[in-house]
C-alpha cells in the first residue's frame, strides 16, 4: 500500500516508500495517515532524480507524481493510492471507477484466514467468479470457493520488457519505471494488443 520498486541508481532495484504515521496493530487501511504529504512528495521526486540523465520520459513521470499529490484533499494513504491510480488510468485511457470496501457495508467479522477476505467480499457482492494474481495462490482454499459456487482463477502478469540502458532491466517494477522508458501511447497500444489477444483466445 505504501511502497513499490524502482531501479536503483547503481545496481538492481530499490523500494520507494511513502512514510505513514504509527497506527495501532488492528488499524484498518482507511485509518492509515501520511506522516507528511509534502515531505512524501519531495522524497519520492528526489528518489526518482537518477532517471533524469537517461530516461526519455522522465518529465512525464514527474508530472504524474505531482498530479497525484495535487489531487489530495486528505492525508490518508487510501486517498493517495486512489489519486495515483486515477492519474495513471487517465493517461493510459483505462476506465477507473473504484469503490471503497469500507463504504460497501460488508460484514467481514467471520474471516478465519487470509484467503477468506476476498471470498467473503465476493459472496456479499454476488460475484460468480474471482480472478487473482498468481502470487497469492497459496493463501486460497479452492474447496471454500467451490462450496460458495464461485469460480476461482489465477492469472500471470504479462511481462513488458523494454530498453532501459545503461541500467539492467528489472522485471515487475512500479508503473513509474515503465513510464520512464515508454511513452503513454506506447503503453496504451501494448495494453490494447493484450486485450485483443485475450478476447480472441478460446474460452476454457
Amino acid at each position: 500500500m505504501n511502497r513499490n520498486r524502482i531501479l536503483h541508481p547503481v545496481e538492481g532495484w530499490q523500494y520507494f516508500c511513502i512514510p505513514v504515521k504509527k497506527s495501532p496493530r488492528n488499524a484498518t487501511i482507511q485509518e492509515i495517515r501520511l506522516l507528511d504529504r509534502f515531505e512524501a512528495e519531495r522524497r519520492l521526486l528526489a528518489q526518482l532524480q537518477h532517471y533524469q540523465k537517461h530516461a526519455p520520459y522522465f518529465q512525464q513521470v514527474i508530472d504524474l507524481v505531482r498530479d497525484a499529490f495535487a489531487r489530495l484533499d486528505k492525508d490518508n494513504l487510501v486517498d493517495l493510492n486512489l489519486a495515483s491510480l486515477r492519474a495513471t488510468a487517465e493517461r493510459l485511457e483505462i476506465s477507473f471507477n473504484p469503490e471503497r470496501c469500507s463504504h460497501l457495508g460488508l460484514v467481514l467479522g467471520d474471516v478465519e484466514h487470509a484467503g477468506q477476505w476476498t471470498l467473503r467480499i465476493a459472496i456479499q457482492l454476488g460475484a460468480d467468479a474471482y480472478l487473482n494474481p498468481s502470487g497469492g495462490r497459496t493463501i486460497y482454499r479452492p474447496e471454500e470457493w467451490e462450496a460458495a459456487d464461485i469460480s476461482l482463477a489465477f492469472t500471470d502478469m504479462n511481462q513488458l520488457k523494454y530498453d532501459c540502458a545503461p541500467y539492467v532491466f528489472e522485471p515487475h517494477l512500479s508503473i513509474l519505471d515503465v513510464l520512464m522508458w515508454n511513452d503513454f501511447p506506447e503503453i496504451v497500444n501494448y495494453l490494447n494488443k493484450i486485450r485483443q489477444r485475450q478476447e480472441n483466445e478460446p474460452a476454457v
